[in-house]
């Protein structure tokens, strides 16, 4: 029996587990499973033994190595090296993205995930001529773009004959990124399984009874029941099994194969530690550092035969743990040497990637040339996209640098490039050493402290610091004075930040007062000339202005963020949402966020693209259209899913309250965000509980709950909240109170004259107006809201006019107005005003037979069917769909032939008449 077999003993169950994942591959099921376990566990076997001869499935495979952990997407070019002929056919970003990334191609840095949809594509290309089963030993080496990609693809495999095996130490890193993964933790073997492994590898025989002794104290370990079973003799496994505590596995392992390396010829220890240095194992590499170090190039051969190493296209050795034994063993002065060396080799052979790897390990101490060498380095990853490698880079060229301005800069850019991977927690360690190393408040200069302001203020909404998100609007401005007189851009950047923050903290805000925040937005204009600067005295006038002196300055920033490219599109906050809705033109509103995210879906740029779907389902919202919303929410949820993050905790309370959750789960979910100081999502949770309060006829109560939402006079978000106060002061009795609501409107309307703004104010005139103007005003309503694009607003007028025509005698007219608005309930999905609506034409003596809204006996679409279908009913094809929703096109259509199947339809356009797009 061989060494691989022998030490698969014990392992049926995991062997059918990937079994089953290979045989998912050859249905057409995509799937993915990351194998882990503690060195000599035997993954590594199990991947090879797997595997290995497979017929009618191809296998490619690309293990971590450590010299490649800052070179982003090293691992990833290695497995997708055998499909590039597949590259030229991928949809036009996806393919750019890939060569990007590889090194191929100049162009913008490309987001990863963007690269990961096309690593995802090129996969499921390759997979239409045979099944593929990618295999990645070694993750916890893999770099982290690399990391980042396979997760991605791991999490989005449904309907592709691909499978990916992940095999991994325990290591937080891999359990952070490839979080969502299903994990095949792999412990010892059981006590039978074990002691048959320890007989069969033992020198001599040993007793049963210390067998199960041994095992046991190994954790059934098969590396070590192996490797130590064949050194040890039975006096020594006996001595070993009554020692105190349980044998310390890797350092026994270690001590075992250093002295095998010990046994070897000089020679042979020397070559092994040049394979130690250059943990590639490239043999054009270590064959020419050995002939540079006076190292025979068949020094190897000693060791092969000791079963410590193998030579084929790379070197291995037998274990990682050989490697740690052989490379521990040298001096430090060894190391440096040899690192030495293998940088000049690297460097001759065009690797220079590879050259600042070991350039960087043969330094001591400070050491300004390899540093400015390392940051050349983080430059070339940052330019293809490599974020994370950039972050690390820095961080090490950092510690060679001498203290002062430029480690401090180094180490800025490191957590600025953190930040943009992701990686909130590391990019705060940074910013806590730059501080950590000042001596007086002089020592850091004013544009680097502001920038070390500015991020983190950013830093705390990632890991939802309640003080940081209060202080943010605070910690900006501060920013802002610092950059003044040195750096106008950021500077300007910092006052749209804080405009963001406030949006963000509202009431629960750490600053001054929001007029001194608009005096501050208003000055920073001025500071240079510019698309920021339009903005900014847009926002100024916002918050300083009477509405109508500052609709033409509003106005005149609104149209200018139109001709936004895609770029600039995916810079912006949420200035954007505030000035339009500040004018109440929703629809350029929509249109602006449509464009972003088809931006951002373009570019890959995830964390933008969830931003946007969010406050997409917020917008429409306001506009009331729940089902939109909830479509939004449902692909915020599925896009978290593909980045790693729960998706369970994307919770719209606003939406909730619209959709029929009860008041108390709402308020409940509420009252949780504000000890987090977002007090943005409480206000918006409670605007929506105010509106359920109105359907329901809970006036008093919908009264109370905005009442003191509206004399918060928070800019565009409370004047979302003066249409559902003036409703619910009529008719609660606070006649006076609705009637200075209603005069705002006015305001608003006769200022910026959009068909929302006057269909909202005509209606709020007509619930306050005598009866003899009540109707002109309603009809109003409904003809300026019939041309815009609010559909529950619409709805709602058609629902007050027909209760007012109920209460004039005029039930025949009063059923039109009432079956129109349950009819746009319904579509919208508001069951509570749909109940409304209901009760009310049964009041005027017509029957409503009780069913479910949309309930047609059809099978129910899961959330991402929905979305499929959507997308489909509006004229998108598959490759377009399955690049909105970061899936494969045969994802695309698994979907929708599940759709057509649950529908009882053949054809798209069967799908457009039973779905037509909203």
């Amino acid at each position: 029996m061989d060494t691989t077999s022998t030490e698969l003993l014990g392992r049926a169950g995991e062997l059918e587990r990937l079994a089953e994942l290979v045989g998912s591959a050859r249905n057409g099921r995509g799937a993915a499973l990351i194998l882990r376990g503690e060195p000599g566990i035997g993954k590594t076997s199990l991947l090879s033994h797997a595997t290995n001869d497979l017929v009618g499935v191809r296998v490619v495979r690309a293990d971590g190595f450590e010299a490649e952990t800052a070179m982003p997407y090293a691992t990833l070019q290695r497995l997708g090296s055998p499909f590039t002929d597949l590259v030229p056919a991928l949809p036009g970003p996806q393919a750019s993205a890939l060569r990007i990334a590889a090194g191929l191609e100049d162009g913008p840095p490309p987001d990863r995930y963007l690269v990961g949809l096309g690593m995802l594509s090129l996969l499921a290309s390759a997979a239409e001529r045979e099944p593929i089963v990618c295999v990645v030993d070694d993750a916890h080496l893999v770099d982290p773009e690399s990391l980042d990609v396979l997760a991605f693809v791991a999490r989005r495999l449904e309907a592709e004959s691909v499978a990916l095996l992940l095999g991994t130490r325990p290591d937080a890193r891999v359990d952070v990124r490839a979080a969502g993964i299903d994990v095949l933790d792999l412990a010892g073997l059981e006590a039978t399984a074990a002691v048959q492994l320890l007989i069969r590898s033992a020198a001599h025989h040993v007793d049963p009874y210390l067998a199960v002794r041994f095992a046991e104290e190994t954790g059934g370990n098969p590396l070590a029941l192996v490797d130590l079973a064949r050194e040890f003799t039975a006096q020594q496994l006996a001595d070993s099994s009554i020692a105190v505590g349980p044998v310390p596995i890797g350092q026994r392992l270690e001590s075992t194969y250093l002295r095998a390396v010990d046994a070897l010829p000089e020679g042979t220890r020397r070559w092994l530690g040049i394979v130690a240095a250059e943990s590639t194992g490239r043999t054009t590499i270590i064959d020419e550092a050995a002939l540079r170090l006076g190292v025979a190039t068949d020094a190897g051969a000693p060791a092969e035969r000791a079963g410590l190493a193998s030579v084929r296209e790379r070197v291995r050795f037998r274990h990682p743990l050989v490697r740690a034994a052989v490379y521990n063993a040298m001096s430090a002065g060894e190391r440096r040497e040899v690192h030495a060396v293998l940088r000049e080799v690297a460097d001759g052979q065009g690797r220079p990637d590879l050259a600042v790897w070991h350039a960087a390990a043969a330094a001591s101490g400070v050491d300004d040339a390899v540093a400015d060498r390392m940051e050349r380095a983080a430059d070339a990853a940052g330019g293809r996209g490599g974020t994370a490698s950039r972050a690390r880079l820095l961080s090490g060229a950092a510690d060679l640098t001498t203290s002062g301005p430029l480690r401090d800069a180094r180490l800025m850019a490191a957590a600025e490039a953190a930040a943009a991977a992701g990686a909130a927690q590391h990019a705060l360690d940074l910013l806590d050493r730059i501080e950590h190393d000042r001596v007086g408040p002089a020592d850091l200069d004013p544009v680097t402290e502001g920038r070390l302001l500015m991020l983190r203020a950013t830093l705390a909404l990632f890991v939802a610091d309640p003080d940081g998100v209060r202080g943010g609007t605070e910690r900006l401005l501060r920013a802002a004075g610092l950059f003044h007189g040195r750096a106008p851009e950021l500077e300007q950047r910092a006052l749209l930040g804080a405009f963001n923050a406030e949006l963000t903290s509202e009431s629960a805000v750490r600053s001054g007062t929001l007029p001194e925040l608009g005096r501050r937005l208003a000055t920073g204009a001025d500071v240079t000339d510019g698309r920021s600067s339009l903005t900014l005295r847009a926002l100024g006038a916002h918050i300083l202005q009477p509405y109508p002196e500052a609709v033409s300055i509003m106005r005149e920033a609104v149209a200018m963020l139109q001709d936004s490219s895609d770029a600039q599109l995916l810079e912006l906050g949420s200035e954007a949402v505030a000035l339009t809705m500040a004018l109440w033109d929703e629809r350029t509103c929509v249109e602006l966020l449509e464009r972003t995210m088809r931006a951002a879906t373009e570019a890959g740029n995830l964390r933008v693209l969830d931003t946007t779907l969010w406050v997409l389902g917020l917008v429409e919202l306001v506009r009331g259209d729940p089902a939109a919303s909830g479509r939004y929410v449902a692909q915020v949820r599925e896009l978290r899913r593909a980045i790693g993050y729960d998706a369970e905790q994307v919770v719209n309370a606003s939406y909730l309250a619209w959709s029929g959750a009860p008041t108390e789960q709402v308020e409940q979910i509420a009252e949780a965000t504000l000890p987090t100081g977002f007090a943005g999502v409480w206000t918006i949770a409670m605007t929506g509980l105010g509106i359920r309060e109105i359907a329901d006829g809970h006036y008093r109560d919908a009264y109370e709950r905005l009442r003191p939402l509206v004399e918060l006079d928070f800019i565009q978000v409370t004047y979302q909240q003066l249409p559902d106060l003036v409703e619910a002061g009529v008719r609660s009795g606070k006649v006076q109170e609705a009637r200075a609501a209603a005069d705002r409107l006015a305001e608003f309307a006769a200022a910026s004259g959009t068909p929302w703004i006057l269909g909202i104010s005509a209606r709020a005139e007509a619930l306050l107006a005598e009866p003899e103007e009540a109707e002109a005003l309603y009809l109003a309503a409904i003809e300026h809201l019939d041309r815009a694009t609010a559909p529950g607003e619409l709805g709602r007028a058609h629902l007050l006019y027909g209760e007012w025509l109920r209460r004039m005698k005029r039930r025949r007219e009063a059923r039109d107005e009432l079956r129109a608005a349950l009819a746009i309930f319904e579509r919208v999905g508001a069951p509570a005003f749909a109940a409304r609506a209901s009760r009310e034409i049964e009041a005027t003596g017509e029957h409503i037979a009780a069913h479910e809204p949309g309930d047609d006996g059809a099978p129910r679409l899961t959330p991402q069917e929905e979305t499929v279908a959507h997308l489909a009913a509006a004229g998108r094809t598959n490759a377009e769909i399955g690049a909105e929703l970061f899936i494969s096109a045969n994802t695309v259509d698994y979907h929708l032939r599940k759709v057509f199947r649950k529908l009882g339809i053949t054809s798209r356009r069967q799908l457009i008449e039973r779905r037509p797009a909203r």
